[in-house]
């Protein structure tokens, strides 16, 4: 599976697949006032700032999933419905991972919604641990919004 750089010309579409895919994971389970903020048109501008740290999987205008890198963190993995289960997600946290170790990143970490099992038991099954839980001061357009989330990290090495 090919895992490329994001095009500024598929922002809308990568917007799109994460607003849907972020609604089905974390609307249930995140207060309302993050959920009412999380709107499509702020997932593309955040994908518009970050979109140089942003890899995806499948054609350029028709992605299947991406991932976003912040410093030592692996800040955004989002992958469409219709894809999960065909490694799409595996592809990009391994490609994830070779990024940060190539940083020389030692510990990487994530955060997940606590309730997030689907994302929790794929972030174990990859090798990750659940280090504990941590307050995360979110960025949003109704201001800084603070959610309680598992952080995982994961120990990296460099390939050779």
């Amino acid at each position: 599976m090919i895992v490329r750089d994001a095009v500024s010309s598929e922002v809308d579409a990568l917007a799109k697949l994460w607003y849907d895919a972020w609604q089905d994971a974390h609307a249930r389970i995140v207060p309302e006032n993050l959920t009412r903020a999380r709107t499509l048109e702020s997932f593309r501008e955040r994908l518009q700032a970050m979109r140089a740290d942003t890899r995806v999987v499948g054609l350029a205008g028709a992605p299947l999933g991406f991932c976003i890198l912040r410093d030592d963190e692996l800040y955004q993995l989002f992958v469409a419905a219709a894809a999960r289960g065909a490694g799409v997600a595996a592809a990009l946290i391994g490609d994830a991972e070779e990024r940060l170790a190539a940083r020389g990143v030692a510990i990487a970490w994530l955060t997940c919604a606590i309730g997030n099992d689907r994302a929790a038991r794929f972030y174990e099954k990859c090798g990750w641990y659940r280090a504990g839980s941590i307050v995360d001061p979110l960025e949003t357009p109704l201001g800084i919004i603070p959610l309680e989330v598992w952080r995982y990290e994961k120990a990296l090495t460099r390939s050779a």
